[in-house]
């Protein structure tokens, strides 16, 4: 079947791309109306690296440029409805949290929440691909009466949900990450074509979220006129989705999103060794640790889009097998990266204290 890119990919890439670039600046007269302003004076978050007010809640036009080329261009059926649905609900929580800065026990209740609504519309993993041969059908696995296909989905949405927000430490880093990941999904999706309304969705999907997320990088390139804010959550809840309904599989949204996916996990282990709550922030993920060797704002965005761009093209031409070795082969030489930076910063400060 012939693929109409027009309709599939560049007018609902452009209409989010635009809606976005159009209603940020006006969603910013409102944020600022409002007081959603990160403010590093008033404000004491370990992870801050700015020294002036700057406006949160990008959220807010993400999820407006999504949502409103969504409407133009994606069919108006029930699981659509419940994801934009999730979807607002996660920039509603978001916004409180720009504002007034809620719990993060609370944050992730809701995003267990948002999942839990996605799920039950019918959205689940149902089978992986096993890298030893066959298939592995997680629907036909039940602890009692829940699907192990369901609590893989959930899993999967909640975590892509937070690792994407700790991904947001540096100006511009995170909607380049996210534009890359839809580009190379939406891509995947239809290597056999689209002939199908589930493959047409997802890759229309794709395709506005990366326009929406480009759309905002404009103005979340450093120096940031406004932050994505907890509330682009709602933006990286569409993309953990579209990967699931893709037919590009998870190994390619695990491969294209690695660097952040392992440092999120790096993250985790090391809050949890060190005794620490892994909700609490800290200023020792990859990117501070990059800005603490002197290295810039705009240098590390540019680091984590070329790897993240490098992966995906491996996502391209890479078997199931292949996709395993490659994710394995990305967390020890990230894992190895965050140790020797680690180890460079604890010599650096040693030595100054000396």
């Amino acid at each position: 079947m012939e693929i109409d890119l027009n309709k599939f990919i560049f007018f609902p890439f452009l209409a989010a791309f635009f809606t976005t670039v159009i209603i940020t600046p006006l969603s910013l007269i409102l944020i600022k109306k409002f007081g959603i302003v990160d403010d590093p004076a008033v404000r004491r978050h370990p992870g801050i690296i700015h020294s002036k007010p700057i406006p949160r809640g990008g959220g807010i036009p993400l999820f407006l440029g999504a949502l409103i080329a969504g409407v133009l261009f994606l069919p108006i059926n029930k699981i659509l409805g419940a994801i934009f649905f999730a979807s607002f609900i996660a920039l509603v929580t978001g916004v409180l949290d720009d504002k007034y800065d809620l719990s993060p026990y609370l944050r992730f209740i809701i995003n267990i929440i948002c999942a839990l609504i996605i799920v039950a519309a019918g959205v689940s993993i149902n089978f992986i691909t096993n890298p030893l041969g066959g298939i592995l059908y997680l629907d036909e696995i039940r602890i009692g009466v829940i699907a192990l296909s369901d609590v893989a989905a959930i899993l999967w949405i909640v975590w892509v949900m937070n690792m994407l927000n700790w991904s947001k430490g540096v100006d511009g880093q995170m909607p380049g990450i996210v534009a890359i990941s839809a580009i190379f999904i939406g891509i995947l999706s239809m290597r056999f074509g689209v002939g199908d309304i589930l493959t047409q969705t997802t890759t229309s999907l794709s395709f506005i979220i990366a326009g929406a997320s480009l759309g905002f990088l404009i103005y979340n390139f450093h120096p940031a006129k406004i932050f994505p804010g907890y509330g682009a959550t709602s933006i990286y809840l569409l993309l953990a989705v579209v990967s699931i309904l893709s037919s590009a599989k998870l190994a390619t949204a695990i491969l294209v999103m690695g660097v952040p996916l392992a440092d999120g996990a790096f993250t985790i282990i090391r809050r949890i060794i060190t005794g620490r709550s892994p909700f609490w922030h800290d200023k020792k993920h990859l990117h501070h640790l990059l800005l603490s060797t002197g290295a810039g704002q705009r240098q590390i965005a540019l680091f984590y889009w070329i790897i993240s761009a490098i992966f995906g093209a491996l996502a391209l031409i890479l078997s199931s097998r292949g996709k395993i070795f490659a994710i394995i082969m990305l967390v020890i030489i990230v894992g190895g990266v965050l140790l020797f930076l680690n180890y460079l910063i604890g010599k650096k400060n040693g030595a100054q204290n000396i």
